[in-house]
C-alpha cells in the first residue's frame, strides 16, 4: 500500500526513535567492573557465545576446547553467526556488543513487516503504526532480543515469512521464499519446525489453486532442512535431538509438564489483563477471512507449543517467554485491528456523520493504545517493570550478568589456564573465565540431561518447575569430575557439601567472593588465595 509522504515520515520517525531507545538499552545493560566496560548477554546467549569462540577458534562446536561433542545449544544458525563477530580483533568484553546491535536492527526490521502486515489486514495507517509502536516498545521483546536470544531474528523471520504469504494468499501466487525463510528459521531455532508445519498446514487446506506446489515444495523443504540438521547432528555429536531436548523434555512427568506450562500461560494472560487478551481474538466477530485466521493459528500454535514444554525457566519474571514472544508482533497487530474495529463503532455511535468523527475515533485509539501499552509492560501487575521499560531501573538479568564477570575475573586470577570450574551459570562465567568447565546442570552434560528431574527437595512442583534446572547429580560432577573450583551450587546442596568439607577448602582473592578449592589442586594459584577462616 503506497503511503502518503506524512506516513513515510511518521513511521521513519519511529524507526529512529525505537533505534534510539534500543541504543539507549543496549548502554544502559552494560556496566564496569575493574575499569574495564563489559557488554553481557543473557546467559543462555553467552553459553551460545562459548560454542561460537570455540569454532571460530578451529576448536569446533564444543563448550571446552579439547572436551566432549555435546549440543548445548538449541540454536545452531545463531551459533554460527555469533562465531562470525568472533573472527573480529574484539577484546572479550565487546565481542557481545555487535550481537547486541544486530538485535536492535533486527527488531527495527522487523517493524517494517508488522506496519505493512497491519496495513493489510486493516486498510488503516493509524492502526498499523498502533501495532508497530505496541511491538516496539514491548518490553519483554526487548529484552530477549537485545540481550542477545535469537528471538530477534525469529521475530524478524516470522513476521517476513508472513507477509510472504499473506501476499501470495491476496494476489493467488505461489512463492517458494516462504518455504525457505521458514526452513531458515529451523536453523535457528530447530522448535521453529512447529510454525513452519502450521503455515505448511493451513496453506495446504486454504489455497486450493496452489496446493500441490504447497505439498510438494512446502513438504519438501520441511523434510531437507530437518533431516539436513538431523544429519549433522548424528554425525558430529553423535545424537538425533540436541542435549538440551533431553535435559528439558524427559525425566519429569509429561502430565505434570502440560499442568506447568498451562499454569504459565495462564499467568501470562492473567497478568496481560485478561480482558485485553481476549480482544484480538475479537477480531473474528468482524472478519474471519484466511489472512485473519492464519495469525490467530500462528499465535495460538506457539502458545501450544509453550504449554507442551512447561514453558519457560523464567516465566517467573512475567511477560511472554521466549517461545511466545516471537508472535507477540502477530499478537499485537491482531490487537490494533480489533482495538480500530471497537473505536470507530464507539465513534459512530455518539458521533455518527459528523465531521468530529474523526477526532473521536482518533482520541480514542491513541488513548486506548498508551493504556494498553502500559498494560502489558506492567509484568506480574510490578510497576517497576514499568520503570524497567523507561529505564529508570536496571533490567533485570544485568544485575547477575555483573556478579557473573566479577566470579570469572576473581577465577581467573587464581587459577592457572588448565584449572577446571563447576558452575550452575554456565555461560558469562566460562566466557570470561576461560577456563575448562563442567556444567553442574547438564546443558553441556549429556550424562546430567538423560536424569530423572529432581523433584522431593520443594523445587519439583508445578508451581516452581524451571525447565532445564532440573537435574544435577554432585556424585558425578563433584565427587567423580573433581573439579579444580566449585565456584556455585543449585538446590539441594547437602551431597555437594559434603564433599567440600573433605577435599576442599574456601577462599579467593579477598573481595568478598570466596569459592570451594580442591586442597590438592595444583591448578590454583594458592599465592594469590585468602583462605577464609
Amino acid at each position: 500500500m503506497h503511503l502518503p509522504a506524512k506516513g513515510r515520515i511518521l513511521f521513519g520517525l519511529l524507526l529512529l526513535a525505537y533505534l534510539a531507545y534500543a541504543g539507549v538499552y543496549i548502554y544502559k545493560t552494560s556496566f564496569v567492573v575493574r575499569g574495564e566496560r563489559y557488554f553481557v548477554l543473557f546467559d543462555d546467549a553467552m553459553i551460545s557465545m562459548r560454542y561460537a569462540r570455540n569454532l571460530a577458534n578451529g576448536d569446533g562446536l564444543v563448550w571446552n576446547p579439547g572436551g566432549e561433542r555435546v549440543e548445548g545449544y538449541s540454536n545452531p544458525l545463531w551459533v554460527v553467526f555469533m562465531a562470525l563477530f568472533h573472527l573480529l580483533p574484539l577484546p572479550a568484553s565487546k565481542a557481545s556488543l555487535p550481537i547486541q546491535i544486530s538485535g536492535a536492527l533486527f527488531l527495527a526490521a522487523n517493524l517494517i513487516f508488522v506496519k505493512m502486515i497491519s496495513e493489510r489486514l486493516s486498510g488503516s495507517f493509524p492502526i498499523a503504526m498502533l501495532a508497530a509502536i505496541m511491538t516496539a516498545f514491548y518490553g519483554p521483546l526487548n529484552d530477549w532480543g537485545l540481550l542477545g536470544m535469537e528471538v530477534s531474528a525469529l521475530a524478524l523471520i516470522l513476521c517476513a515469512a508472513l507477509w510472504l504469504g499473506l501476499e501470495n494468499l491476496r494476489s493467488g501466487r505461489f512463492s517458494v521464499w516462504l518455504y525457505l525463510l521458514l526452513g531458515l528459521s529451523t536453523l535457528v531455532r530447530v522448535d521453529m519446525a512447529v510454525p513452519f508445519l502450521m503455515v505448511l498446514v493451513f496453506l495446504i487446506l486454504s489455497d486450493r489453486e496452489n496446493r500441490r506446489k504447497h505439498v510438494i515444495w512446502g513438504m519438501g523443504l520441511f523434510f531437507l532442512f530437518i533431516l539436513g540438521q538431523t544429519s549433522f547432528r548424528l554425525l558430529y555429536f553423535g545424537e538425533l535431538l540436541p542435549n538440551t531436548y533431553y535435559l528439558k523434555m524427559s525425566g519429569y512427568p509429561f502430565w505434570l509438564r502440560i499442568a506447568r506450562g498451562l499454569y504459565v500461560f495462564f499467568l501470562f494472560a492473567w497478568y496481560s489483563n485478561w480482558i485485553l487478551f481476549i480482544l484480538p481474538f475479537l477480531i473474528l466477530i468482524f472478519r474471519r477471512d484466511r489472512s485473519v485466521m492464519l495469525l490467530i493459528l500462528l499465535f495460538l500454535g506457539q502458545a501450544a507449543y509453550s504449554v507442551y514444554v512447561g514453558g519457560d525457566a523464567w516465566d517467573h519474571k512475567g511477560g511472554s517467554n521466549r517461545y511466545i514472544a516471537i508472535v507477540m508482533p502477530v499478537f499485537f497487530i491482531l490487537f490494533a485491528a480489533a482495538a480500530g474495529r471497537f473505536a470507530g463503532l464507539i465513534a459512530d455511535m455518539y458521533q455518527a456523520r459528523t465531521p468530529r468523527r474523526k477526532f473521536l475515533y482518533s482520541t480514542l485509539l491513541a488513548g486506548f493504545a498508551l493504556v494498553s501499552l502500559l498494560n502489558f509492560n506492567l509484568l506480574l501487575g510490578d510497576f517497576k517493570s514499568l520503570e524497567r521499560l523507561a529505564m529508570l531501573r536496571q533490567s533485570l538479568f544485568v544485575r547477575g550478568n555483573q556478579e557473573d564477570v566479577e566470579i570469572a575475573l576473581n577465577l581467573a586470577e587464581i587459577t592457572t589456564p588448565r584449572a577446571s570450574i563447576a558452575v550452575v551459570t554456565a555461560g558469562a562465567i566460562p566466557y570470561f573465565a576461560d577456563r575448562y568447565a563442567i556444567d553442574l546442570l547438564g546443558k553441556s552434560d549429556a550424562r546430567i540431561a538423560r536424569l530423572d528431574a529432581i523433584t522431593d527437595d520443594g523445587l519439583g512442583g508445578i508451581k516452581n518447575f524451571r525447565p532445564g534446572h532440573m537435574k544435577w547429580d554432585y556424585d558425578y560432577s563433584i565427587g567423580e569430575l573433581k573439579p579444580d573450583v566449585v565456584a556455585q551450587l543449585w538446590g539441594e546442596t547437602s551431597v555437594a557439601e559434603a564433599y567440600i568439607q573433605e577435599y576442599y577448602t574456601v577462599g579467593g582473592t579477598g573481595d568478598g567472593l570466596n569459592f570451594s578449592l580442591r586442597t590438592d589442586s595444583e591448578e590454583i594459584l594458592w599465592d594469590k588465595v585468602q583462605l577464609k577462616p
